[in-house]
């Protein structure tokens, strides 16, 4: 690796050669403000915040994509610099919705701690400013062009890493806004509903459709039996929201704090996910036997589910006809549960806390429900349930650890890893190989399909017959396996696709991480490592060990993938158009 060596304020840095100005300052602990840069996805210099001075040149530089050479000497905090980003602030701000008590994003926005940072005290430039309407349409996403600040990070999630092309720059100069190709809503556009533009703004300009009140509503009707469950990944993140480090998991803090918030009954989508491996291995087992298109591919991650009927309707028959866990759990929950406690299915609400903003879409999808009832009436994200355990009062760091409700409530370690890429295929292999081979597994850990490599490939031996499986995470890596697999370059027998990038963990619905903090960890691993870390400390960790899973079928499905599994935890999808 060739490096080169500069001076940054002083400070003698050596960097690899190709790092830019701002990368170098980091290694020498210099924080360099940025708004429009986002590590590895939009390096512009657009804001013009991340100027700098360096010796020799005509003028201000843009840090963020100024290549370091050898001998190089820059400075990042002189008096014409500090002058320069002030002013670029007050402009942004010039053309900004001010009203920072009631935004999504106050105290957690990139601009409103620059402007503390900075010095920025006063509206010196407070004209005219452009109109805007907030686009509220989508199920999931609420999109308010008032707060944006043209930084095109979302441009960069939406059209660079998912390769989606929702949204775009539209006219010029003062005018430029972001949005749909001909002012259309995200709702008619090719939005796949997953967030990671919300995840990518800096501001409050995008922002999850909000199910609070609709679920204290809930809560407080006396005729409503109110029954919560979290996603794995809820367990890895939540804990951030509250001030605790990255990486720690909160598992009996979360069910503490949903007991606390007056749900009815506290259960855990590690059980539907226990439950997906039963259905989804076993329906793997059959196209393997010459019962279905293979390879089969994974329909747990609702954004790519859409990804597939929008960009590839082709590879809808390679769709498994599975729910996704929470939808399979809620089916479960108004039948099996409410035929046990002798409770009318019309008086549950059911509700989904998920690192997710697509599963907000899916709970409305049409196809998922049985008897003309919703599966799952109501989703939140990590955001919108760390909003209500603040506002209900509940120190959640110093809450005692407490165990979900029984049975729908238990779950094994393959459950657990449903929130990271390849945990998916790896819960389902430690399954389909025990039940292929009569074998038990020394090693349960299938390493192969783990890590954070957009595309991940591995040959699996059952004894009888080897199968080549793959991973994808974020739509981006699963168009590039697609259409490998469609040019025949590729052959698999089992594909798992996560919408986001990184799986559940990095979700359009967990707590953001801003650009700056960005720069020194990452989500992904940190949040993974937590469920790998639950996982491991699981008594029992194949979902076909669940006792409660057994009795379920026991007492109520009959066999995995049978008549009444059948009937109310397996669904189908239907191509659809990119613009309506």
């Amino acid at each position: 690796m060739n490096t080169v060596t500069l001076t940054i304020d002083g400070v003698s840095v050596t960097v690899p050669s190709d790092y830019t100005i701002l990368e170098a300052a980091k290694e020498a602990s210099i924080n360099i403000p940025t708004l429009c840069y986002l590590k590895d996805l939009n390096k512009i210099g657009a804001c013009r915040l991340c100027l700098v001075e360096v010796a020799g040149a005509r003028g201000l530089l843009a840090s963020c994509i100024t290549q370091v050479s050898d001998g190089m000497v820059v400075k990042t905090n002189t008096a014409a610099l500090r002058k320069a980003r002030k002013l670029n602030l007050e402009l942004l701000l010039s053309n900004h919705n001010r009203e920072c008590t009631t935004c999504v994003r106050s105290q957690n926005c990139e601009l409103q701690a620059l402007c503390r940072e900075l010095g920025v005290d006063d509206y010196t430039y407070d004209g005219m400013k452009n109109e805007h309407t907030v686009d509220e349409l989508s199920p999931s996403i609420v999109r308010d062009n008032s707060k944006c600040i043209n930084c095109r990070r979302c441009i960069a999630a939406c059209n660079n890493m998912q390769k989606i092309g929702a949204i775009g720059a539209t006219r010029r100069g003062f005018a430029t806004s972001i949005g749909c190709v001909f002012g259309r809503s995200l709702a008619d556009s090719p939005c796949i509903n997953c967030g990671q533009c919300i995840i990518a703004c800096p501001v409050g300009a995008l922002h999850e459709k909000s199910s609070i009140n609709a679920i204290w509503n809930a809560i407080n009707d006396p005729e409503k039996v109110v029954i919560v469950q979290p996603a794995p990944a809820v367990r890895a993140s939540l804990g951030e929201e509250f001030g605790m480090p990255m990486g720690t998991a909160v598992t009996g803090k979360l069910a503490a704090a949903l007991r606390r918030l007056g749900f009815d009954k506290v259960f855990d989508t590690d059980f539907g996910a226990d439950l997906t491996i039963m259905e989804e291995g076993t329906e793997l087992l059959n196209r393997l036997n010459g019962g279905g298109a293979l390879p089969m591919i994974t329909s747990c991650s609702p954004g790519w589910v859409k990804y597939c009927e929008t960009f590839f309707p082709e590879f809808i028959p390679n769709l498994s006809t599975c729910k996704s866990p929470h939808e399979m759990l809620g089916a479960i929950i108004k039948t099996y549960y409410a035929e046990k406690n002798d409770i009318d299915p019309r008086n549950i609400y059911t509700v989904s806390i998920m690192p997710c903003t697509a599963k907000k879409y899916e709970s409305q999808r049409e196809e998922l429900g049985h008897d003309g009832l919703a599966d799952v009436d109501a989703v939140l994200t990590v955001r919108e349930l760390a909003q209500m355990i603040k506002s209900a009062g509940i120190d959640f760091v110093r809450l005692p650890d407490e165990d979900f409700d029984d049975m729908l409530g238990d779950s094994t370690g393959a459950g657990v890893i449903f929130g990271v890429t390849g945990g998916v295929m790896e819960a389902a292999l430690r399954t389909v190989y025990e039940v292929v081979t009569g074998k038990t597994l020394d090693k349960v850990e299938f390493t192969a399909v783990r890590g954070t490599e957009g595309i991940k490939e591995a040959e699996i031996d059952l004894g009888s017959r080897k199968i080549r499986v793959a991973v994808a995470h974020g739509t981006g890596n699963a168009k590039k396996l697609l259409e490998s697999v469609k040019s025949g370059e590729k052959s698999y027998d089992f594909i798992e696709v996560m919408g986001c990038p990184g799986g559940c963990v990095t979700g359009g619905g967990q707590p953001i991480v801003s650009a700056k903090d960005l720069m020194y960890c990452d989500p992904k691993t940190l949040r993974a490592s937590a469920l790998y870390g639950e996982d491991s400390g699981k008594k029992l960790r194949k979902s076909h060990e669940n006792p409660s899973i057994k009795k379920l079928y026991d007492e109520f499905l009959g066999e995995p993938c049978g008549h009444k599994s059948h009937e109310l935890l397996h669904t189908h999808y239907e191509p659809k158009k990119k613009y309506r």
